[in-house]
C-alpha cells in the first residue's frame, strides 16, 4: 500500500470515530451557544451542562466508537472504559486520548478472544466474556489514567500552543495550503474531525467560539468553483454544476465538487487562494463557531455561529466564494475542449476506494422478485450525506412507480440485518457484502446516478433485477 493510501486509510479511521457522534457535538454546540454567559439566552444552571458534556460525554462516545470499529460492541465497551481513565482528572478535553485508547481497548479484547477461542469450558462463556472485558477494561483505565493522560495532555498542550502561536502571528490563512489539497485527497474528514475539531473545542471552552471550526468547513472555496462552472463550464460539467451548487452549499456534501477540480487541476489555485482569503477574513472580524459544523453547509455553519459572529462568518464565506469564483472563471475561460465529468468522477471513486483500502469485486447477476423485497437500504461510508440523498431519490422513484417498498439510509458498516436490497457506491461493495452478506447489492456510480435507479425500478416492474 502506498504512503498516500496509508495516510488516507488512517484519516478515514480517525474520522469514522467522530462522524457517528456528530449529533452529540451539535447538541453540545446548541447548549453552549444558548446558555453560556455570552450565549443567546444565558442561564447559569443550564450552562453547567457544557463542561461535563465536553470533558466526559463526547470523548467517551468517541472512545466507544473507536473500539466498536475494531471489534464491535464488545470492543466499544472496553474502549469506553479505557477512555474513561484518560478523561477523568484531565484538565483539557481528551479527544486525542479517546482516539488512542478506544481502538486500543477494542484491539486488545479482540486479541484476548482470539487466544481463548475454543478453550472455554461449556457453560462458562458468559462468565469469561464479562470478566475478561471488565478486568482488561479496568487495567486499561488505570493505565490510561496514570500514564497516557499526562502524555496526551502534554501533546495536546503543545499542539494548542502551536495553533495559538500561529493564530496570534496572523499566519493562520496559510494553513489552506494543506487543507484544500488534502480535501481533494479525501482527507477532509480526518483534517476537520481528527485535528481541527479537538483544537477548536479546547479554544471554544475558553473563548466561547473558535475559528478552527471554520477552516475546513467553509463552503466558500468549493461554491466559487461550482458557480464558475455554471457560467463558464462546458458540456455535461456545466449542465450538472447548478445541481451540485445546491448539494454543496445547502447539503454540505463537499465531495460533490472534487471531480470539477480534478477535471482542471489548475483550479487548486482557486480553492487555496479562496481558503486563505476566507481565513484571513475570519481572523480580521474575530469570527468563530461554538462547535464543529457538519456537514459543512451554509445552514450548518450559521447554526453553529454564536451571537455577534454572524457578520464575520458570512463575510468569510462570501469572500472565499468570490475569490474562488474569480480565479476559476479566468482558468475555465482560458481552457479549451469539453470537460469530461464522468472521467473525473471515476478518478474520484478510485481515489476514494484507495483511501479506504477497498477493491470492488466483479459483479454477478441474479434475479430479483419485487414481492420478496421488504426493505431497501442506501449505504454510504458514514451513513449521512450521500446515502440520505440516495434514499430521497430512490423513495421518490419507487413512489412514482406505484410500489410501496420501505427505503432507509445507513452507514455501510452497519446495514440493517433485515435489508433485502442494498444500494451503494462501487468502491464500497466489499464492505457492504461483509455487513449484509444475505442482501442483494446494487451498485451506483454516484448518489445522483438516476440511470441506475431507473433501471432498477424498470426491472422491479418486470419482476427481475440485478444482484452484485
Amino acid at each position: 500500500m502506498s504512503t498516500k493510501a496509508r495516510v488516507q486509510k488512517l484519516g478515514n479511521f480517525l474520522s469514522s470515530m467522530v462522524l457517528p457522534n456528530i449529533a452529540a457535538f451539535i447538541a453540545w454546540g446548541i447548549i453552549t451557544a444558548l446558555f453560556i454567559p455570552t450565549g443567546w439566552t444565558p442561564n447559569e444552571s443550564l450552562a453547567t451542562l457544557v463542561g461535563p458534556m465536553l470533558s466526559y460525554l463526547l470523548p467517551i462516545l468517541i472512545g466507544f466508537q473507536g473500539g466498536k470499529l475494531v471489534y464491535g460492541d464488545r470492543g466499544g465497551v472496553v474502549g469506553a472504559i479505557a477512555t474513561a481513565g484518560v478523561v477523568i482528572g484531565a484538565s483539557i478535553p481528551m479527544f486525542i486520548g479517546a482516539m488512542a485508547m478506544g481502538p486500543l481497548g477494542g484491539w486488545l479484547i479482540k486479541k484476548f478472544d482470539e487466544i481463548v477461542d475454543g478453550k472455554i469450558p461449556t457453560g462458562f462463556e458468559m462468565l469469561v466474556n464479562n470478566f475478561s472485558a471488565g478486568i482488561l477494561g479496568g487495567i486499561l483505565a488505570i493505565f490510561s489514567f496514570k500514564v497516557i493522560e499526562p502524555l496526551v495532555s502534554a501533546f495536546s498542550n503543545t499542539l494548542s500552543n502551536i495553533a495559538t502561536t500561529i493564530t496570534d502571528m496572523g499566519i493562520l490563512p496559510v494553513i489552506s495550503l494543506a487543507i484544500e489539497p488534502g480535501k481533494i485527497l479525501f482527507l477532509n474528514n480526518a483534517i476537520n474531525h481528527g485535528i481541527l475539531t479537538p483544537l477548536g473545542l479546547e479554544q471554544a471552552e475558553t473563548l466561547g467560539k473558535s475559528v478552527f471550526f471554520l477552516l475546513e468547513a467553509n463552503p466558500g472555496p468549493g461554491l466559487g468553483i461550482l458557480l464558475a462552472y455554471c457560467l463558464f463550464g462546458k458540456g455535461n460539467a456545466k449542465q450538472s454544476a447548478p445541481g451540485a451548487v445546491i448539494i454543496h452549499a445547502l447539503g454540505g456534501i463537499h465531495e460533490i465538487y472534487f471531480p470539477y477540480i480534478l477535471m482542471k487541476p489548475a483550479l487548486l489555485i482557486a480553492v487555496i487562494a479562496a481558503g486563505m482569503a476566507g481565513n484571513l477574513t475570519f481572523l480580521l472580524l474575530d469570527a468563530g463557531l461554538v462547535a464543529a459544523a457538519s456537514p459543512g453547509s451554509i445552514i450548518a455553519v450559521l447554526g453553529m455561529t454564536p451571537r455577534g459572529s454572524h457578520l464575520g462568518v458570512i463575510a468569510g464565506m462570501a469572500v472565499a466564494t468570490a475569490v474562488s469564483f474569480l480565479i476559476a472563471s479566468v482558468i475555465l475561460k482560458g481552457s479549451k475542449g469539453e470537460e469530461n465529468l464522468e472521467d473525473a468522477q471515476s478518478k474520484v471513486k478510485g481515489m476514494k476506494a484507495e483511501s479506504k483500502g477497498n477493491i470492488a469485486p466483479k459483479a454477478t447477476v441474479e434475479k430479483i422478485d419485487a414481492s420478496d423485497i421488504n426493505l431497501i437500504v442506501f449505504a454510504c461510508d458514514a451513513g449521512m450525506g450521500s446515502s440520505a440523498m440516495g434514499e430521497s431519490i430512490l423513495k421518490k422513484k419507487i413512489k412514482e412507480a406505484g410500489l410501496s417498498i420501505p427505503v432507509k439510509h445507513s452507514p455501510v458498516s452497519s446495514i440493517p440485518k433485515d435489508a433485502d436490497v442494498v444500494f451503494t457506491q462501487e468502491n464500497l461493495v466489499a464492505r457492504a457484502k461483509d455487513s449484509a452478506p444475505h442482501a442483494r447489492i446494487i451498485t451506483v456510480k454516484n448518489f445522483l446516478d438516476n440511470a441506475s435507479y431507473d433501471s432498477f425500478i424498470n426491472e422491479l416492474k418486470e419482476g427481475s433485477g440485478a444482484r452484485n
